[in-house]
């Protein structure tokens, strides 16, 4: 038997709790392109299925996925940027934008403090993203 594969890191998502099905659906998948984009270490393998069709590489450990009010965002928000931990932001302003140069500029405009967050990807120390993520619980 094989032991259980622990990983020293996390990979974390954090919603606002009051979003619909699609756009908590959107928003993840969003805050988590930017992690798999920016640290190749957290991406496995490629698949191979046994026919030898193949599939692109995935996380190579689990993604948690948070909900809260906008004051526990806020305040993840503000720890992990203390603590220069690896972040994605979703903000308000991005469900009226369609195309990453709009959504640029959507966050560009608004002072950090201002920020409406719907969202937020964070990786990083499994410990340090725990103590960011206090507050939150996992969603449903």
């Amino acid at each position: 038997m094989t032991e259980p594969i622990r990983f020293d890191t996390k990979i974390a998502v954090l919603l606002r709790e009051d979003l619909e099905s699609w756009q908590r659906l959107n928003v993840t998948a969003f805050l988590v392109s930017g992690i798999a984009g920016t640290q190749p270490e957290v991406l496995g393998e490629p698949y191979t299925d046994a026919d030898g069709t193949s599939y692109l590489p995935m996380f190579r450990q689990p993604v948690l996925v948070f909900a809260g009010g906008a004051e526990v965002l806020c305040a993840a928000h503000a720890r992990a940027v203390a603590r220069e931990l690896v972040l994605s932001v979703f903000t308000e302003e991005l469900f009226a934008t369609g195309n990453d140069r709009d959504n640029r500029a959507a966050v560009r405009a608004v002072p950090r403090a201002d920020l409406r967050l719907v969202g937020l990807g964070v990786y990083g120390p499994r410990n340090a993203v725990d103590k960011i993520l206090k507050g939150g619980r996992l969603h449903p």
